[in-house]
Order: C-alpha cells, then sequence, then structure tokens
C-alpha cells in the first residue's frame, strides 16, 4: 500500500513539474511571438514585448507581402531578435513623384504610430525598384521636418538605380534580340520611360531629376540627404550568368551602376556606404538560379546591422 502511494505522489510530482514546465515555454512563446496585423496596404509582424527596431521592406516591380515573404524568409530571425517588420504592397515604381514621395511617408508614419512602433531605430530596404523606393523614401522623409520617422539605415538588393542606363540598355536588347523576356522588358521600359521623360539624349534633365544615380553626370542629388545614413548596396555581378542568358555585358547589369554609385558617395564623403557584392547566393524560393534575387542578403548579418552588432 505505501509503495503504491509512493508511486501515485512521484507520479502527480512528475505531471507537475511537466506543467509547469510547459506553461513557462508557453509564456516564453507568447513573449516571442509576432502580433500579425493584416491590412490591404501592409502586413506588420509585431513582437509582443519591447521591440529592437522597425524593418520596412518594398518588393520589386510586381511584389506584394506575400512575395516578399516567400522570397525572402526574414520573418523568424526577425522574430528572434524582437524586431517589427513592416511588408508594404506598394510596388511597380521605378521613380516617385513627389505627390507619392509625400504620401507614401504620411502613410508609414501613421503606420508607426497607430501600431505604437518604436521610432528610433528604424531600417528601411528593397528588392530590385523597391530598392529604388527605398532610398527615395528615406531621402525624402530625412528632408522635411514634419516626418518624424528618420530611417537609420537603408539598403537596396540589386536595384536600377540609374533610368538613363535602363534607356541605353533597353535599346541595345531590343537591337541583340536575344531572349524573350529581355525583349518584352526592354520593349515596357523604353515605352514608359519614353513617354515619361523623352530620349536622354534630348533631354537628361528630366531623368537626373527622377533617377537615384545618373552615372553619365556623376548625379546623386536625389540622395545627397542621406549623408549621414547608413546605406548598404547588395548586388551579385554575375557576369557569366548575364552573358548565358540575357546575352548582357557587365554595363548593362545593375551591379555595374551600385558599384559605380558607392565610390561616388565614398567619394562625396557619405558617412557610411557599404557595397556588398556576393557570389553563386541568388535563388528563386522555388530553386531558381537568378542572381537578381533577395536571396543575396545574409539575413542574420543584415539583423546584426540592424542592431548595431
Amino acid at each position: 500500500m505505501k509503495r503504491t502511494s509512493i508511486l501515485i505522489l512521484i507520479f502527480v510530482v512528475v505531471v507537475s513539474c511537466k506543467q509547469k514546465k510547459e506553461e513557462k515555454e508557453q509564456i516564453a512563446t507568447e513573449k516571442t511571438k509576432f502580433t500579425e496585423i493584416i491590412k490591404e496596404d501592409y502586413e506588420l509582424y509585431k513582437p509582443n514585448k519591447e521591440i529592437n527596431g522597425v524593418l520596412i521592406l518594398f518588393g520589386g516591380y510586381p511584389e506584394n507581402a506575400d512575395d516578399i515573404k516567400r522570397e525572402f524568409q526574414i520573418l523568424d530571425i526577425a522574430r528572434e531578435n524582437s524586431i517589427a517588420v513592416l511588408l508594404s504592397n506598394f510596388n511597380q515604381k521605378l521613380w516617385l513623384e513627389e505627390s507619392e514621395k509625400r504620401q507614401l511617408a504620411k502613410k508609414l508614419q501613421n503606420i508607426i504610430i497607430e501600431n505604437q512602433l518604436p521610432t528610433e531605430n528604424i531600417f528601411i530596404g528593397g528588392f530590385s525598384s523597391g530598392g529604388v523606393v527605398s532610398l527615395l523614401i528615406s531621402n525624402f522623409i530625412v528632408g522635411m521636418k514634419q516626418f518624424y520617422i528618420d530611417p537609420k539605415g537603408v539598403f537596396i538588393v540589386d536595384s536600377p538605380i540609374d533610368l538613363v542606363a535602363l534607356y541605353k540598355s533597353s535599346e541595345k536588347n531590343i537591337k541583340r534580340n536575344f531572349s524573350e523576356p529581355s525583349i518584352q522588358e526592354s520593349t515596357w521600359l523604353l515605352e514608359t520611360l519614353g513617354s515619361n521623360f523623352g530620349n536622354p539624349k534630348d533631354n537628361i534633365g528630366k531623368y537626373e531629376k527622377n533617377a537615384v544615380f545618373t552615372y553619365s553626370t556623376n548625379n546623386t542629388s536625389n540622395i545627397k540627404k542621406l549623408k549621414r545614413t547608413k546605406i548598404r548596396l547588395y548586388t551579385e555581378p554575375d557576369t557569366l550568368w548575364w552573358k548565358e542568358n540575357r546575352m548582357a555585358d557587365y554595363e548593362q547589369m545593375n551591379a555595374f551602376y551600385i558599384k559605380k554609385l558607392s565610390e561616388s558617395l565614398n567619394k562625396k564623403g557619405y558617412k557610411s556606404v557599404e557595397y556588398i557584392p556576393t557570389t553563386d547566393k541568388g535563388y528563386r524560393a522555388n530553386g531558381e538560379r537568378h542572381p537578381h534575387s533577395w536571396a543575396i542578403v545574409d539575413k542574420t548579418e543584415l539583423i546584426n546591422w540592424i542592431l548595431n552588432k
């Protein structure tokens, strides 16, 4: 009888300890998981504890929040480090009109206020055209007194920063007539840029007014207010891939102009500009090899950059 009582007591103690452990694990999970806020214009993933930073992401030309999550799986590591992540559905922009900058800056500030996010450690970044948006909106925010969400850092991922270069490269691609994707994109670019700004041979000023960078004139006026902002420029200059798949020269690649921008900004005294070329990291979520991909960004290292580690 005594033996049975002892066994029962041991069983009760073991079960009790297990329950307490599970309760502690549940509490820990509750503290570290995200609150998901899904809106028409954005998705916000907010840590359920003190927030160490805010990361705002813009996708490439056709990408929305779901696409960003699929191609750039940053949420888990952001949650582990208590960083809020805002995924924007704002896309399809190679430049921003002044009215668009004002509207977007106001929207971002409202999101941050409404969700009680901290404003002292904001980082903005984007892939492809999303990187263009990131640089232009960051420059606009820093330069306007009515906004108090100045980013500490901004980064781009293989972005088409030079509109004149895009126009000239598109002309080459159409003449070369090598690949259907290249011809389709180049035809669209010539029509879009031409209808808005004309031919750069006739009026390069319109291109300089709107582009992040114009290499032929060394114009960086549209990001001049980011001189004290941390800037990262990611790219994968795989010349062989572009030659084999698009018959493109190095001077037609985003990588060429990103490197030139880095050199220009360093010469102009920008305080913290990092040019980060990668090798064989560019793969889409479906396993397709493509140097023009979110995957070239080392997520752990990016988080460390945000946390200033």
